[in-house]
């Protein structure tokens, strides 16, 4: 039986923020995919251990993808500081799995790794403007190191004949992600106060860093163009995702307490603060623009009143 899709799209982290964006896109854009998702955890019924390298060697024989996009990971920085080794292995070690199963199994596959930012680290402090995907990876937190190495891994493996297109993500949010990070923990915390949920306060820790955002719904378009898109791969591809444009912590929460109506005391909470903290953290994403044809659509002023809605319907319906 000849098989009707022109795409057969691996994705590991299935289940997770991202993930599910993703899905959501393929499955509204590209009727021509043909998904495999394989999530994390023992409640998912296609589970993976990336560890597992006989499970992964097994999962790609018998998808045969066209591509792979690269999702799964310890994705928190916070996680990865209280567990660095489980981080380094699930973010190197699993990655390295992944790989040298599409190298065995399905050489002409793109493995489509997404990295972080947070690999340029000390390089940040170092530029004037927006760091180009040239800036030294110099990563300042565990989280950052994995990423950064995972990122040089892809990168020399790519010379071995792995089909590899590597991204770079700025921060992203949207309606759906843990409250683990900054703009998502804002607004739980402005719906609680909303609902009558908490005293009319907010905990937060250094509101003065600058950092580029994006909605995680422009980030996934990414991922979907670089798998089904007739595009090069190799060494060489490799992209940021990044608005270009720097916010301050203080105008998102000023934002996000302007939606709420109310009015809400701000108080620093000595715990949030990094004492690593970069003061401005920002991409230059033009390489992106020209070889992928990509660029932010959705307005931020329109992701946050999303993510607040989100918060604020779930504290109602507790």
């Amino acid at each position: 039986m000849v098989d009707r899709f022109t795409h057969r799209i691996l994705i590991t982290g299935a289940s997770g923020f991202v993930g599910s964006a993703l899905l959501q896109l393929l499955e509204r854009d590209h009727g021509d995919c043909k998904v495999f998702a394989l999530g994390h955890g023992k409640e998912q019924q296609n589970a993976i251990d990336l560890l597992d390298r006989e499970a992964v060697d097994t999962a790609v024989r018998e998808v045969q993808p066209t591509a792979l996009i690269h999702l799964a990971a310890v994705a928190a920085p916070s996680d990865a500081r209280n567990a660095p080794r489980h981080a380094w292995n699930v973010n190197v070690t699993g990655t390295m799995n992944l790989a040298e199963s599409v190298l065995r199994h399905a050489p002409t596959a793109r493995f489509i790794y997404v990295g972080s930012s947070e690999a340029y680290g000390a390089s940040f402090l170092n530029v004037a403007g927006p760091v180009t995907e040239s800036a030294p990876l110099r990563p300042m937190n565990v989280y950052g190191a994995t990423k950064a190495a995972a990122d040089l891994m892809i990168g020399q493996m790519a010379y071995d004949g792995l089909r590899a297109v590597r991204f770079r993500p700025f921060n992203h949010t949207g309606p759906g992600q843990s409250d683990t990070y900054v703009v998502s923990n804002f607004a739980r915390q402005i719906a609680e106060i909303v609902s009558g949920k908490s005293e009319p306060i907010i905990h937060v820790g250094n509101l003065e860093a600058e950092r580029d955002f994006l909605d995680v719904r422009d980030v996934v378009r990414a991922y979907a163009s670089s798998a089904i898109l007739d595009l090069d791969a190799g060494p060489d591809h490799v992209y940021n995702l990044a608005s270009g444009q720097p916010r301050k912590i203080r105008d998102i929460l000023d934002a996000l307490i302007a939606q709420s109506g109310i009015d809400i005391e701000v108080r620093a909470d000595p715990e949030k603060f990094r004492s690593n903290d970069i003061p401005v953290a920002w991409g230059d994403a033009s390489k992106a623009r020209a070889k992928l044809n990509w660029q932010p659509l959705v307005p931020f002023e329109q992701t946050i009143a999303e993510v607040f809605g989100y918060w604020h319907r779930l504290c109602n319906a507790r």
